[in-house]
């Protein structure tokens, strides 16, 4: 949320067009660079993908449930499903604020009042291949988890932050045990859904002996500051969650008495956990889901930062008939189509090679899907041109 107290200052700069034209040379060379990277990612990350289903599946196959109660040593390395109560060797605390609970994890969540800048950029190209630049840097008030340094403001004078004196934390409680078993913390970091723990006077009283500012309950919540209807730079606002004692369910290696990854044969491992009573099969197939996810994801973003690559490797041409600005727009548009056939032509041959490698019936099928893709492309593009050309008046 911000608040009033909103001012700015605006840059203008220009570059000349030879110098627009050496940078665009210099850019092909990134452009190179990130068409290789987004190569690399998407070959790899296809090759995870297969890995991971296939060790999800793996795992599926052989999983097998026992009891949380007692720790059998014949199951030792094999890959169990466990449900059962959490129990902890005491509550989990926060030192700083005087603050117990009988819980999973505790959260601590900080936010500070602080400046914070925006900027907001035009281009204009001038006749002559030139562009002018106007930058403005807004300065905003705002609530802020994470500092903001104000030392790189580009007007850091009467924009100073204040030093973040505490900051957001994770607390995880010791000897965390599902039944017999213990549990490790790289299982317990992302579980379960926290709950708004609400603060108390005692905490309240325990941060007034370190700040200077007033320090009061709010909602719930800690404010540090004289008015939380109208905060000031440094006043800081802090809550608490926790994530209970319930149950929960874990499909990993059983390592000992406790839980470890489980090595598949495809080379990665396993090791789930989820809230309640989960069926191993349903934990399994959220597992599935979520590679997926992930899976699309990584290829969206390879496939943007290929069509960026692309772009950078056609820029010189745009900036070279920019002399005349629209004649310069015309190629923009034509360069970005360039980079979109290209993009569509290179993404699936990559996707599907990594199929290829590992299941090369679907490899074919991608194949297939993205030369048609790239035929239909290359057509509009072709339909384009001609059409720009039975348009242009007669000489």
């Amino acid at each position: 949320m911000e608040q009033p107290g909103v001012d700015q200052v605006t840059e203008v700069t220009n570059t000349s067009w030879f110098a627009r034209l050496g940078q665009a040379v210099v850019g092909v060379l990134i452009g190179l660079i990130l068409v290789v990277v987004s190569i690399g990612v998407l070959f790899w990350n296809e090759g995870r993908a297969i890995r991971t289903a296939q060790g999800l599946a793996e795992g599926a196959g052989i999983v097998r449930s026992v009891s949380a109660e007692r720790v059998d040593p014949a199951n030792d390395g094999r890959l169990v499903h466990v449900t059962g109560m959490l129990s902890t060797a005491g509550p989990v605390s926060d030192p700083d604020f005087a603050l117990k609970a009988q819980a999973v994890r505790l959260a601590r969540h900080v936010e500070v009042y602080q400046w914070k800048e925006e900027t907001h950029s035009e281009t204009r190209t001038k006749f002559g291949g030139g562009e002018e630049h106007t930058t403005t840097y807004k300065y905003v008030r705002t609530w802020s988890d994470k500092p903001v340094d104000s030392d790189r403001f580009k007007e850091p004078r009467g924009h100073t932050n204040p030093v973040m004196t505490y900051q957001s934390r994770d607390l995880l409680a010791a000897g965390t045990r599902l039944g017999g078993f213990a549990v490790p913390d790289s299982l317990l970091r992302g579980f379960g859904e926290p709950k708004h723990l609400a603060a108390t006077e005692a905490q309240a009283n325990a941060l007034q002996i370190r700040v200077s500012k007033p320090v009061a309950v709010n909602d719930g919540d800690l404010y540090v500051g004289r008015d939380p209807s109208q905060p000031a730079i440094g006043d800081m606002r802090i809550s608490f969650s926790e994530v209970p004692l319930q149950t929960a369910s874990v499909v990993a290696a059983q390592s000992g008495s406790g839980f470890a990854p489980f090595p598949t044969h495809t080379g990665t491992t396993v090791e789930l956990i989820a809230a309640g009573a989960v069926p191993a099969k349903l934990m399994f197939q959220h597992a599935e889901e979520e590679n997926v996810t992930m899976t699309w994801v990584l290829r969206l973003i390879s496939v943007i930062l290929m069509l960026v690559g692309f772009n950078f490797v056609l820029r010189p041409l745009a900036v070279a008939g920019s002399v005349m600005p629209l004649l310069g727009d015309v190629i923009g548009a034509g360069t970005f189509l360039v980079a979109l056939v290209c993009t569509v032509a290179v993404a699936p041959v990559v996707i599907a090679l990594g199929w290829l490698w590992y299941r090369p019936l679907i490899g074919i099928g991608v194949l297939v899907v993205g030369a048609a893709a790239t035929w239909g492309l290359a057509r509009l593009l072709r339909a384009r041109t001609e059409t720009r050309k039975a348009v242009r008046p007669a000489t």
